[in-house]
């Protein structure tokens, strides 16, 4: 016989409080249950473990932060995985050490040898690769004369490079598929009468992400189309890096100096419309659980309005306009949680939200609730149109105060640090010339905050980098 549906309930409420009671907190008793081997059948225990022992570490009271370093840049700094990267990443400097120190700094170079964008590059899991360098994390790194080097993360050695092509100017470097399928972006430049005649005349921009072909106009029409069919149905000919290649009557290696990567696909029919939206500015975002997107209905007035509306029949989701009034200079700003749980983040200049889709009973419709809040610390009567002075006199203003007013704790960054499962969140926290600010550490399954970090510099010249 099977226990009914009460049982298991209590059964399973009996273990879980069964396994917070012998869950171990103490940071000691964990590094010392892994020194004895308790962690070591499998490495994804192990990992977790670590980063929960960091995570108890980094949020602890005692836990002090400290200035060790200071650098100047006249070029934007960019940081990933452990490394800080200078001078348009020519130079690369690890923050892993109790100092940081330079792992490698390249030579001057010309204007056109410049490095335009980057993208790190590891190992994915569960492949056999061809070459030992390949399991090292490297950098993929594109220059303005149309080269695709990939260099090593530690010591900037060019691994490998790719000639792109002469026929036009690439700038830009972004994820199809992470660490799987690499798209590498020219700037624009006018279409093709037949890319119009295909496409229509009012194509602003064009992209690649998630095997999706995504066409934005100029009306705020935003167009899906298969990158897989297109690709399968309009290719004139399949070529491969490093091999020989016979093209419009010349003979070269593929990737090689100056013969480059031939434009092998050539669209000559429109392909099937996937999902097409309009949006103001093509905003457009896709994600949650069944799967939804977010837009701004494509009129001016609508500005700061959220519509969050099932994929699969643009219908509206029960509260799914979301719009919290803000009058202030900075808009607020909406997205889908990276943490991969459908979720939605709202971030207004004194209020975080963290929502989530529901199913309504019996329904197939979602509707969208506040899953926790996180406010600003604010005087209640800080906006107050009516005060009296000292004497008595009654004083009204004639102006209300921007809800991003400088004299109020305003929110201006959060991030999402998946390791450690933190939000953190940057608010300016005092009055003077250039601002102060602290950031905050969240717990991200429940909204409590962790720890908070003041930040002595000013304001005007901090870019948190989680």
């Amino acid at each position: 016989m099977f226990p009914d549906s009460a049982s298991s309930s209590a059964t399973s409420a009996t273990t879980r409080l069964s396994s917070r009671a012998f869950k171990i907190h103490n940071v000691c008793c964990l590094l010392i249950r892994r020194s004895q081997g308790f962690y070591t059948k499998d490495c994804g225990v192990a990992h977790r473990k670590n980063t929960g022992i960091l995570r108890k570490l980094v949020c602890q009271e005692t836990t002090k932060f400290k200035k060790v370093w200071t650098t100047h840049s006249t070029s934007p700094i960019a940081y990933e995985s452990g490394r800080i990267y200078f001078d348009n990443y020519r130079c690369c400097v690890s923050s892993i050490a109790p100092e940081p120190r330079i792992l490698y700094q390249m030579p001057a170079c010309s204007k056109s040898e410049k490095i335009e964008d980057a993208l790190l590059l590891e190992c994915p899991l569960g492949e056999v690769l061809p070459s030992l360098s390949d399991y090292k994390s490297s950098l993929a790194v594109l220059t303005a004369h149309n080269w695709l080097f990939r260099l090593s993360a530690n010591t900037g050695e060019v691994i490998e490079k790719v000639y792109l092509a002469s026929y036009c100017k690439f700038r830009y470097l972004s994820w199809d598929t992470p660490q799987e399928i690499m798209v590498v972006k020219s700037v624009q430049h006018k279409l093709p009468a037949a890319a119009r005649q295909i496409f229509g005349n009012s194509v602003t921009d064009v992209t690649v992400s998630h095997g999706m072909l995504i066409v934005m106009h100029s009306a705020g029409l935003v167009r899906l189309y298969s990158f897989k069919l297109i690709s399968e149905q309009f290719m004139e000919q399949q070529v491969n890096l490093g091999c020989e290649c016979s093209w419009n009557g010349e003979v070269g290696i593929v990737g090689k100096y100056p013969f480059g990567i031939p434009c092998n696909i050539k669209i000559t029919d429109a392909p099937p419309l996937l999902f097409e939206v309009s949006s103001l500015e093509n905003a457009f975002q896709i994600g949650g659980y069944p799967w939804h997107y977010i837009i701004t209905p494509n009129k001016r007035r609508h500005q700061g309005v959220f519509h969050i509306c099932s994929l699969k029949d643009h219908t509206l989701a029960k509260n799914g306009v979301q719009d919290m009034k803000c009058c202030s200079l900075e808009p607020d700003w909406i997205y889908f949680h990276p943490d991969t749980s459908g979720r939605i983040i709202h971030v207004g200049p004194s209020v975080i939200k963290v929502l989530k889709l529901k199913e309504i009973e019996n329904t197939e419709q979602q509707e969208v609730t506040e899953e926790f809040i996180v406010e600003a610390n604010r005087e209640k009567n800080v906006n107050n149109a009516i005060t009296v002075t000292a004497s008595g006199r009654v004083v009204k203003k004639r102006f209300n105060l921007l809800d991003d007013d400088p004299e109020q704790e305003t929110f201006k960054i959060v991030d999402y640090e998946d390791e450690l499962d933190l939000l953190s969140i940057v608010a300016v926290s005092q009055v003077g010339a250039d601002g102060r600010a602290h950031i905050d550490f969240h717990c991200n399954e429940h909204g409590s905050r962790l720890k908070r970090i003041p930040l002595v510099e000013s304001w005007d010249i901090v870019s948190i980098t989680c």
